[in-house]
């Protein structure tokens, strides 16, 4: 089980995460909502602990001053100071906003890449596992990441994450900037890597309408704070969220 508490993020004298808690249950799929400027990438530089890479870099560079509180309980113990090498080798794998794959590599590459910390047999299986849930990317193996499509690159942004052989699986805005068609695609692939990997997801978006049938449990961010959290079913139903997300 994966617990944040009380999580806060002040950026000098901004506020950007409020009192976030948050849980994860084995196999599960969370969702994070929220519009621009919500809180949501915060949450997940918080999470997976980036956060405290970007507040060593701005007190060296003499920047911005970060102060970070709350806990996050993972495997029985808070990590909240855990370096994110730490958790990535404990099993929180963040797949960043925007893709950011390497554009100059192949797509084998960047997924040998993803495989750093994966056995030569989980190396096999898991590069096996990806090119089939992403049979697209099959037949590019040899194609240089920056010439790949928009809902190509985020396919393999996502490989290249599930290469790091995660058991929290971290999905930041994966379907920004894509078409409906591969919105829903790419919701269909997250759903189905949880059934068959048993992998956790926590997984933000601006885009609710894909993502929502697949969670088990939502929370909805507004000005760094979650404001309503419930199922999918309840978050459907309820009309400030059917408003704001879909439209009705």
């Amino acid at each position: 089980m994966f617990e944040a508490r009380g999580l806060m993020v002040f950026y000098e004298n901004m506020l950007a995460l409020n009192n976030v808690s948050l849980s994860c249950n084995d196999r599960q799929i969370i969702g994070v909502f929220g519009a621009n400027s919500a809180g949501k990438s915060t949450l997940m530089y918080m999470l997976s602990g980036l956060i405290l890479d970007i507040q060593t870099k701005e007190d060296m560079a003499g920047g911005e001053r970060i102060t970070l509180r709350g806990e996050i309980i993972y495997q029985g113990r808070d990590i909240v100071r855990d370096k994110p090498s730490h958790r990535a080798r404990a099993g929180i794998i963040l797949c960043p906003e925007r893709r950011r794959i390497f554009p100059e590599s192949t797509v084998l590459e960047n997924l040998k890449i993803g495989g750093y910390l994966a056995s030569s047999s989980q190396f096999a299986e898991t590069l096996d596992y990806v090119l089939t849930i992403f049979p697209a990317l099959k037949r590019l193996t040899r194609r240089l990441g920056g010439f790949l499509s928009g809902g190509e690159q985020q396919m393999l942004a996502i490989g290249r994450s599930l290469m790091a052989q995660p058991k929290l699986l971290l999905l930041d805005e994966p379907l920004l900037g894509l078409s409906p068609a591969i919105q829903y695609m790419l919701a269909k692939s997250i759903k189905e890597i949880r059934d068959q990997r048993g992998t956790s997801i926590i997984v933000s978006e601006q885009y609710a309408r894909p993502v929502m049938p697949i969670i088990d449990y939502g929370y909805i961010l507004e000005n760094g704070g979650a404001v309503v959290s419930g199922t999918n079913q309840e978050l459907m139903d309820n009309p400030d969220v059917k408003a704001a997300y879909f439209g009705t």
